[in-house]
């Protein structure tokens, strides 16, 4: 059995994610490659070639696979299929993007969002927002499968030295085409890979009130900014800062939540933080039975107070 890690990067360095799905392969048994297809993405590919338990490295270079398009890379996947009897994607955007054409085409069921691997057929997977976890064995010769990375711990970035074997890359698909991003820049970590959150919610009653309370703290934390789903929808926060099961799932050291109430769906993208404290003024709040610590209290004065402290 050899499992095939398909690497998220930025054609220089390899993201985070990558690094916990290599994890999940290295726990299917057999050896471990990963496929870096990108454009110019040398970098990437010495990159990946240092992540420990990676036994080679696939880097496949054409203009087509320079922004990730899940057509073209899912032809490259279905070129070196053959080889592999697991097939490894991050549960992020862009492996939930690729992951299911490459099932569709293989006609194979795939296995979404793992936490944990009980064998090479079988694997454990959070179902009903989380509140239930189901165990699925996959009978399928090819298993196709997308990593929930916060349910494994990442891999060493360095210590391995995997060979890297360049591959003919697949033929542009020509089915879409990259016209442009808008990303946006802060100087704050990435929700998903960020040590320390501090997240609000919709008790903060407006955008003014959100930046005022709940950006000092983040401050003194070096912590990213999250947000609940009814923050994001009210206008208080911007949509990528929204956690839970139709925005970001997180597991961070440190999850701080100020004036959360703690609905499922929120629950669904932190409870596997390391630590989680709330602050809630409402005793009843179902945040606080997922929490290690709590606070009953007004945040408006809790928050600006635990600044003070810091």
């Amino acid at each position: 059995m050899t499992a095939l890690v398909i690497a998220e990067h930025d054609n220089a360095s390899i993201k985070g994610a990558t690094l916990n799905t290599v994890a999940a392969a290295a726990q299917c048994g057999g050896d471990v490659h990963v496929l870096v297809a990108g454009h110019n993405a040398g970098e990437a590919a010495k990159a990946a070639a240092q992540i420990a338990g990676v036994a080679k490295v696939i880097h496949a270079d054409a203009p087509g696979f320079e922004h990730g398009l899940a057509e073209n890379v899912a032809a490259q996947v279905l070129a070196l299929a053959p080889g592999y009897s697991h097939i490894l994607f991050p549960a992020t955007a862009s492996g939930k993007n690729i992951a299911p054409r490459v099932a569709a085409a293989l006609d194979v069921g795939q296995v979404s969002d793992i936490t944990k691997v009980v064998s090479a057929d079988t694997f454990e997977r959070p179902i009903y927002a989380g509140n239930a976890i189901a165990t699925v064995q996959a009978s399928d010769e090819k298993k196709v499968i997308t990593v929930r990375t916060t349910g494994f711990d990442p891999a060493a970035a360095s210590g391995g030295s995997a060979a890297v074997e360049t591959a003919t890359a697949a033929a542009d698909e020509g089915k879409s085409s990259f016209v442009g991003s808008e990303i946006a820049k802060s100087d704050r970590p990435e929700l998903t890979a960020a040590k320390i959150i501090v997240s609000g919610g919709r008790a903060l009653g407006s955008a003014e009130k959100f930046n005022e309370v709940m950006t000092p703290l983040a401050d003194k934390l070096g912590a990213a900014l999250g947000a609940s789903r009814a923050a994001v929808d009210a206008g208080y926060a911007p949509n990528d800062w929204q956690v839970g099961q139709t925005g970001k799932i997180v597991a961070p050291q440190l999850y701080i939540a100020a004036g959360i109430s703690g609905a499922i769906q929120h629950l669904a993208g932190m409870k596997d933080s390391k630590v989680i404290v709330a602050i809630n003024k409402d005793p009843e709040a179902p945040i606080f039975s997922v929490a290690d610590y709590g606070l009953e209290a007004d945040l408006f004065v809790a928050v600006p107070e635990l600044v003070r402290e810091l």
